[in-house]
Order: structure tokens, then C-alpha cells, then sequence
């Protein structure tokens, strides 16, 4: 039998700014089908509002629509689909936008490149098996990356989620399916900073917040962050950034460092994340530009300094495998993922934080669901 949940449907790609006049996403009454096998029905705790659920409002990444969106949440079992699962009702789980079937080529790369038919899923707008769970007056909803987080309830595959224990609370639990994943992974599992080095991040949202304080959780190793808002540098700097510059800062004091990581999608960024990289140093970028976005670089300083331009989807992350170890970090005290919260918004302000995002002042505004 259907439930009826409460969620944020994009209605139409592209609308102007501002979100909070045009509307793009609309709350309301959804009808939401019961897992099936292989499937989840998950009560939503917490979700966070990330650049990739922006890039779907603005068109920068086309999605079928209507779509409920969100991807990075957390919530509690609910209901178990047919044929049973390792997993109980009542277990904290963390969703990731990412599933894994753990048998096609990519998933053999250890986290290097994303799951195929995950990937197709997410590009149709499905869960993993190819269902969609969501309706409205009788017509379908697609679900966002496999999750559509910005809701009571979703349905879940479960190759999209990872258990914790119930001591990591849900907002912690929400950003470790994305912004830490994504930040924190592509220094874990490309960057791999050793003691002695730099590790530079440029870009401070949520996603290259959660890179620094990863950097930052190492020992031995100088953390830089930098950012064209002055306001997040002083944030960096509060969580114990070594150093913070604006990109021209950086530049003029001839920084460079053995490790960075460029989370903000834009050429621009990324063209500096490559003039900071030392010889021999790799530039790991983590940030989805716009599809038709391009570079000005010369090639000569990879092939005579040694340096290396790595993409990093997700992190290059195993979720199974990773986020118990930044679960690990955070009940360490070396990992603070509750400062990356900017803000604490409700449902209904969903067009007003997208607004916040495009305007570049947010790290993560958390949908707190009670």
C-alpha cells in the first residue's frame, strides 16, 4: 500500500533567480510505493543541500524531471523489502548518490571510476533495480541519484546506503554520504598527504571544507585553504586552517604544495588549483563544472615538473568502506563534521537555500526533519 510523504519536487530546469520567486521546487503531497526486493523504505532524519542538487535547478546538470530531489541524507529503517535484508528496521543509515552493483568493470577499480548501471540508474532517474517508488496524482516522480533525500521517506536500494551506529547523529550521518565522501575521499584515497607535505584546498564549501578538515585530521601536514570570500577563510581559519588566502593571494606568495584539491566546478578554480601544484605534486579535482566548461593550461609543467591532473567522482570512494573510517575520525574527535553546518533550514525554505547556495555564502544548510 502507498504512503503518503511530504517532499521538494523540481518542476522545471532553468527558472530565473531568484529561487525564492520563481519556485522551481515545490513542496507538497507525494504517493510513495513500498520497497521492493532489494529495497528499503527509510524515514529521512536529516538531509543537506549540496552544489549537485543546485546544478539540477539551474540546468547545469539536465535530469528528467518532475524529479524529488535531494541525494546527501540520513535516516532509520522503516520497512524491508521483499526477501529480507541484512539490515534491520530501526538502523541508522547513511545514503550515498552512488550506488554500487560491486560486479560491472568500474566497480572493480576500487572506487577509481562510478559504478555502470549505477550510474545509468541515476541518469534515468531510478532506483538501482530500474523502479521508480514515487508518484503524484497517478504520474510518476523521478528519484535524484538514487536517493531523493528531500523528503519524510524515500525508498532506497540498498547498494545506495551504509549503516552506522546509533551514536552518530543524523545531521553528522547525512553529510558523511556526500560532502565528506566526496571532500574527504579524494584526500584519503588520491591525495594520501604524507608528513612534511601541503595540502592546499581550493574552493570552501561543504565539499572542500570536508577536504580541509580531513587534511587538517593527518599529522604533520600544512593545511591551506583558499577562497574568494573572505568570510569563509575566516571560517577555515576557526576550524584551524594553517594558512587561508583569496586565489591572488595565493598566487603572489607563490604557493605550492604536493597535494590539491579543487572543489568548486569552475575553470577558473581549477585553472589556479594547477598554477599552486609543486613539481612531482598531483591536482585532484572534485568540483562538476558545466558540461560545456573548458581549461587554458600548458601541458609542459605535467610532462617536465611530474605533476598529474586526477578527476576524483565521489572520492574515488568504496562508501562501505569508507565511512566507517571517517565515522572513525569523527568519534576521535579529529574530524568536527558538525562545523561544516552553516545553517539549519525547514523544508518549505527550499527555493531560499538554493538561493543561499548560488550566492556562495552557504557551506551546508541541513534539513532537519526531527
Amino acid at each position: 500500500m502507498k504512503r503518503k510523504i511530504r517532499g521538494a519536487v523540481l518542476e522545471q530546469i532553468g527558472l530565473p533567480r531568484p529561487y525564492a520567486e520563481s519556485k522551481p521546487l515545490s513542496v507538497g503531497e507525494l504517493d510513495l510505493a513500498p520497497p521492493g526486493e532489494g529495497e528499503l523504505l527509510v524515514r529521512i532524519e536529516a538531509a543537506g543541500l549540496c552544489h549537485s542538487d543546485l546544478s539540477v535547478v539551474d540546468g547545469n546538470r539536465v535530469r528528467p524531471v518532475p524529479m524529488l530531489l535531494g541525494h546527501e541524507a540520513a535516516g532509520v529503517v522503516e520497512q524491508v523489502g521483499a526477501g529480507g535484508s541484512d539490515l534491520a528496521v530501526g538502523q541508522r543509515i547513511v545514503m550515498t548518490f552512488l550506488p554500487r552493483c560491486g560486479h560491472c568493470t568500474a566497480c572493480a577499480t576500487d572506487g577509481l571510476t562510478p559504478c555502470e548501471p549505477g550510474s545509468a540508474a541515476n541518469a534515468a532517474g531510478t532506483l538501482m533495480g530500474g523502479a521508480r517508488r514515487l508518484s503524484r496524482d497517478g504520474q510518476p516522480v523521478n528519484h535524484h541519484l538514487g536517493v531523493s533525500g528531500f523528503a519524510t521517506h524515500a525508498v532506497v536500494d540498498r547498494k545506495s546506503v551504509v549503516s552506522v551506529d546509533s551514536d552518530v547523529p543524523p545531521v553528522v550521518a547525512s553529510l558523511l554520504g556526500c560532502a565528506v565522501l566526496t571532500g574527504g575521499g579524494a584526500v584519503l584515497n588520491v591525495g594520501k598527504p604524507q608528513p612534511g607535505q601541503t595540502v592546499v584546498v581550493v574552493g570552501l564549501g561543504g565539499v572542500g571544507m570536508a577536504a580541509m578538515l580531513t587534511a587538517l585530521a593527518h599529522d604533520d601536514v600544512r593545511v591551506v585553504g583558499v577562497d574568494q570570500l573572505t568570510d569563509k577563510l575566516d571560517r577555515a581559519r576557526a576550524l584551524g586552517v594553517h594558512e587561508a588566502y583569496t586565489p591572488d593571494e595565493a598566487i603572489r606568495r607563490g604557493l605550492k604544495a604536493t597535494v590539491v584539491v579543487e572543489a568548486v566546478g569552475h575553470p577558473l578554480a581549477l585553472e589556479t588549483a594547477i598554477g599552486l601544484t609543486a613539481p612531482g605534486g598531483r591536482t585532484i579535482t572534485v568540483g562538476l563544472p558545466r558540461p560545456d566548461a573548458r581549461i587554458s593550461v600548458s601541458p609542459l609543467g605535467f610532462v617536465a615538473e611530474g605533476r598529474a591532473l586526477i578527476g576524483s567522482y565521489l572520492g574515488s570512494a568504496v562508501p562501505a568502506r569508507d565511512i566507517p573510517r571517517f565515522v572513525s575520525l569523527w568519534r576521535s574527535g579529529r574530524l568536527p563534521v558538525e562545523s561544516l553546518v552553516s545553517s539549519t533550514i525547514s523544508l518549505d525554505q527550499i527555493n531560499e537555500g538554493m538561493d543561499q547556495l548560488a550566492d556562495g555564502g552557504a557551506v551546508r544548510q541541513i534539513i532537519d526533519f526531527g
